[in-house]
């Protein structure tokens, strides 16, 4: 979250109108032309990169104060700390037609750095390619102790994460030898310091001493990014800086081609322990740049898999540790996907690392590339790799869920590599209960990914369990929140945590009763039952107010849509029918929160149709089902979107026409259910425990009553009366203020429509029954196929005018 100081600018910035930012512009070019380097002009700079900054919409400066911010870049007189600040809002000007910098107008390398950066930000390739190679003409032209070569690096790796082949190969050989120079020969001393002046500063205080690990020891081997000291020199930073960019520059090299006679003596002696001697033992002056790169970058790894073993003796250096670990892990499997014969050397440090992770719950984000290396490794190497994944999957969401970094490196890393799971497919999908508690506790930012990851964790065998799981996640948001403040003394929960107030929902954590639906809720793997946690909503009831609930709620209907999209791509009939009365049973069971159960009823109405078109025999397979679910409808629970979905479901599909075994009798039992709930619904009054009943409940309980009654023919006269009697309900002054005009008018239009159509009843059941062939989307376009020419005859019919019925 943003302090509210820090909002305040940004939306005084937004602010700022065409004119005011003009005439600031005349401000600063006023204080530029003069070349005031003083404060006024550094603060007003600031304000300036903040304006064009603050907004998704390029802002336009005047040209004038454009020109001079790029003077004033290009001058050797300007301070570093505004030349920055051009750069910057030269930046955020890009694209711009009205730039006329070039690399040649810098006067050293920090300045082409800069100069560098604004070019690269206009994305034009030929531009790219220039300032491409410009720059490596620079780095070719200077010493590695050179000064200020530090610059120079970032712009290089942007030139080859843009631009791949910007670089000519004879320059790309010439940097890979000198990275692989700058990873593996820096200085192992430190750096001299900066001599005070004072009366105690002595050359021989002075004297710089050797570089330390994170132990506090003295370094015996090559120096790395985990080298501590209290000065670096140059060669150091490049080191440093070398290593930030190796995996880009590893990845944009690719792997480098081979001569024909190497090639061939390469694929004989590959696997084999001649073919790892020989890698050991080549001589390092004899191999081309690309592999000499290679070479150092694995020396390198290795040296911080070393050093990351080691105590550190700060926080910020073992954190420090864990970030290079991970990087390193990320190239040792760069470099073994570029050169297989690199695996077998990296091998035993990286099963040595794997078991030293598994029992650190500390360094649970490194095992994530640690994985992906053995998921990408493991059969060259005749490594198992379904030990890492098993302990990925189990451990870490359990007992990592409420780290938010965590869970979007954990799931990007499970849509990265659904291709590479094979056989652990299954662990992933049986894992998901594991899953689903990252979502839980960062919906917001992790919605859109288990969008794009649900469709590989849904099967036929976890598809009922997941949607259970589904539409319990603000339940389970609730217990990973109650979970989490259990492990803390009561001192040290906020004082605005609702488990605070409802010290309950703490005990209940340890009531034996509510123990069992807690395990449930909290089980990390799929267990094929389910459970109704009615109790346990209950027992949370005062946390469902909770901001992090609440907006879990809110990505339920997302998340349902998803599933939903993913499981009629594969669910055959008992599949369809299991989910279908699912959405029933879980109707009326979900968490109390604010807004949820409207929501969510919104999108199992809209999918229930969909489950009986997949599968429209389910309507008589679960007739019981849902005679009982319309049957126990009544007052406020009349209102609602299932309702109309069901019953219109029943209308469409109870039919003979899509089942065989559709009998009179189940018809006949329909119908008497219905007909008693219409006229419920329309003869109760709304009071505030009983609101009125939306007029599309009505239009549909009539349709289905005569689609059932143009079926079971003995039924037309009882609906004919039925629809009689709602035509005049409908006219009656009695009902006015309950509906609308405009819904009395369309249940007037509706009962009409329906009464006419009941005059014929072999027509009727033609129109409100068609076959199956008829019900084909085609037949609706077609205008010479059999349906339009009935209704276009039934309209015709039922015309007054045409003289063929009684008024």
């Amino acid at each position: 979250m943003l302090a509210a100081g820090t909002e305040s600018l940004l939306r005084q910035a937004r602010e700022v109108g065409a004119v005011e930012l003009g005439r600031f512009c005349a401000r600063i070019s006023a204080l530029l032309q003069a070349e005031d380097w003083g404060p006024d002009t550094l603060d007003a700079l600031r304000r300036l990169f903040l304006i064009v900054a603050a907004t998704k919409y390029s802002r336009r400066l005047e040209p004038t104060c454009v020109a001079l911010l790029q003077t004033t870049l290009c001058s050797p007189r300007c301070p570093e700390r505004l030349q920055l600040l051009c750069a910057a809002v030269l930046r955020e000007m890009a694209p711009s037609n009205s730039l006329s910098l070039s690399c040649d107008h810098a006067q050293s390398s920090r300045q082409l750095g800069l100069v560098a950066s604004v070019l690269l930000a206009q994305g034009d390739p030929q531009q790219v390619r220039t300032v491409g190679q410009c720059v490596v003409k620079v780095l070719e032209s200077r010493q590695s102790e050179g000064p200020s070569l530090t610059h120079l690096l970032p712009v290089v790796s942007k030139v080859a994460s843009l631009a791949p082949d910007a670089l000519p190969e004879e320059q790309t050989k010439a940097l890979s030898k000198r990275l692989g120079d700058w990873l593996r020969y820096a200085s192992v001393q430190q750096g001299a310091a900066h001599a005070s002046g004072g009366f105690f500063s002595t050359p021989r205080a002075r004297q710089p001493g050797p570089v330390t690990e994170m132990d506090g020891s003295v370094a015996t081997d090559f120096f790395t990014v985990l080298s501590t000291g209290q000065h670096f020199t140059e060669d150091q930073r490049l080191n440093v800086q070398a290593f930030s960019m190796l995996r880009a520059w590893l990845l944009q090299g690719g792997p480098e081609r081979l001569g024909a006679t190497d090639a061939d003596d390469r694929s004989e002696l590959e696997g084999s322990t001649v073919s790892v001697l020989s890698a050991a033992s080549t001589a390092s002056h004899l191999l081309p740049p690309a592999e000499w790169l290679r070479e150092k970058a694995l020396e390198y790894c290795q040296r911080l898999l070393e050093q990351s073993g080691r105590r550190a003796l700060r926080k910020a250096d073992s954190d420090l540790q864990k970030a290079c670990l991970v990087e390193a892990v990320l190239v040792l499997d760069v470099l073994c996907r570029q050169d297989p014969s690199f695996l077998y050397r990296a091998l035993p440090s990286l099963r040595a690392l794997r078991t030293r992770l598994c029992g650190d719950p500390a360094c649970a984000r490194v095992l994530l590339p640690v994985a992906q290396f053995f998921l990408h490794h493991g059969e060259a190497a005749a490594v198992d790799a379904d030990a890492v994944c098993q302990h990925l999957f189990t451990r870490i969401p359990s007992e990592h869920f409420h780290s938010p970094m965590l869970g979007f490196e954990f799931v990007q890393f499970c849509r990265d590599h659904l291709l590479l799971f094979g056989s652990n497919l299954d662990l992933l999908r049986t894992s998901f209960p594991n899953l689903f508690k990252f979502l839980a506790w960062s919906s917001p930012a992790l919605t859109s990914e288990f969008v794009a990851l649900l469709p590989a964790l849904v099967d036929a065998g976890t598809a009922v369990e997941m949607l259970h799981l589904l539409l319990d996640l603000p339940s389970l948001t609730a217990a990973l929140e109650l979970q989490l403040r259990s492990l803390q003394a009561a001192s040290e929960r906020p004082l605005w945590d609702a488990s605070v107030r409802a010290p309950g929902c703490l005990e209940a954590l340890r009531d034996p009763q509510a123990q069992g639906l807690f395990q449930h809720l909290l089980r990390a793997k799929a267990s094929g039952t389910v459970e109704r946690l009615t109790p346990l909503h209950q027992l949370l009831q005062p946390l469902a107010s909770c901001a992090r609930v609440l907006q879990c709620a809110q990505a339920v209907p997302t998340l349902l849509r998803a599933f939903f999209a993913a499981v009629t791509q594969f669910a055959d009939g008992a599949l369809a029918s299991q989910l279908a009365l699912l959405l029933l049973e879980r109707s009326d069971s979900l968490f109390p929160v604010e807004g949820y159960e409207a929501d969510v009823h919104r999108v199992l109405s809209s999918q229930f149709p969909g489950l009986c078109r997949l599968h429209p025999p389910l309507v008589v397979e679960r007739a019981k089902e849902l005679l009982e679910f319309v049957g126990s409808l009544g007052g406020p629970r009349s209102t609602g979107h299932m309702l109309t979905s069901v019953v219109w479901a029943i209308g469409e599909y109870l039919s003979v026409s899509w089942d065989r075994r559709c009998t009179a009798e189940q018809i006949n039992r329909f119908f008497e259910v219905l007909e008693a709930l219409l006229f419920e619904v329309t003869q109760s009054r709304p009071s505030a425990t009983l609101p009125k009943c939306p007029p599309q409940v009505i239009t549909v309980l009539m349709t289905t009553l005569t689609k059932l009654a143009s079926r079971s023919q003995d039924l037309i006269p009882r609906v004919s009366l039925l629809l009689s009697k709602m035509r005049t309900l409908a006219q009656s002054p009695a009902v006015g203020p309950v509906h609308s005009e405009d819904d009395l008018g369309a249940v007037r239009t509706r009962a009409t429509e329906l009464l006419n159509l009941l005059k014929m009843p072999s027509v009727a059941q033609f129109v409100l029954t068609p076959s199956m062939e008829v019900s084909q989307p085609r037949y609706h376009r077609d205008c010479n196929t059999a349906l339009p020419l009935a209704l276009d005859m039934v309209s015709r019919l039922l015309e007054r005018e045409a003289g063929l019925l009684p008024g």
